[in-house]
């Protein structure tokens, strides 16, 4: 996960000595690429380091540029958004993902999220809200909250529901019983704070569950600990 270190998740200048948020633009829209760049290159802490107009460009962008964040537009041409992002976040040390989209209900930002991404926006978001976005993934923080994943899951076709169940349940049942729990309240959209509290724990322990939990399940981030519980139809009340 790339992190930066001194950038909070709601905004402000990294600390002295640290360099700005490095973003990658990843879309076949110059003109949406170009306004992107403007609110994002108006931030003291935040720096585009380069562009790319379709997937099959995001490899050599990434290697070239070394970016904190890749905003990754779903529908392109040649490769989309979700075969760029899956490839990306197989590579070790890869940046964190934001997908771009259209919709608010699209099978495509699904699975994208399922690859690793850390959560989507819609293109016509204020430009502060990508900001604050951009930060908050930048340290790790994923911008889709459960209760979003779930209105998406609703839109998508339940084809395959009872493999995905499956799957999901021979998954968790690599946890122990804490982490399990543990891995339930993410997906029902818990804060570590929140979790600390209801599982009787100090907040340090639920970080060192949450990471324990995404190491045992081979997973990049909560929005997919979020996925995989609702999958084995644990976070329902």
């Amino acid at each position: 996960m790339a992190a930066v270190a001194g950038v909070t998740p709601d905004g402000g200048a990294p600390r002295a000595g640290e360099g700005p948020i490095k973003v990658l633009i990843v879309d076949d829209d110059a003109l949406v690429r170009a306004g992107l760049a403007m609110i994002l290159g108006g931030a003291p802490d935040v720096a585009v380091v380069g562009e790319a107009a379709d997937g099959a460009e995001v490899a050599a962008a990434v290697r070239s540029s070394a970016p904190d964040v890749v905003l990754m537009d779903i529908r392109m041409p040649r490769v989309d958004g979700l075969a760029a992002t899956e490839a990306l976040r197989r590579r070790p040390e890869s940046p964190e993902v934001i997908v771009l989209t259209t919709f608010h209900a699209d099978e495509y930002v699904l699975r994208a999220l399922r690859a690793g991404a850390s959560g989507f926006l819609l293109k016509d978001t204020p430009p502060a809200e990508i900001l604050r976005a951009v930060r908050r993934v930048a340290v790790g923080e994923p911008i889709l909250s459960p209760s979003v994943t779930r209105r998406l899951i609703d839109h998508v076709s339940d084809t395959g529901a009872d493999g995905r169940r499956r799957r999901a349940l021979e998954l968790l049942d690599r946890l122990s019983e804490r982490e399990r729990e543990v891995a339930v309240a993410v997906g029902r959209g818990r804060s570590n704070a929140e979790i600390s509290a209801e599982l009787f724990m100090s907040v340090a322990t639920v970080k060192a569950h949450v990471s324990r939990v995404l190491t045992k399940l081979e997973l990049n981030n909560r929005v997919q600990v979020a996925l995989l519980a609702h999958d084995a139809g644990l976070t329902l009340p």
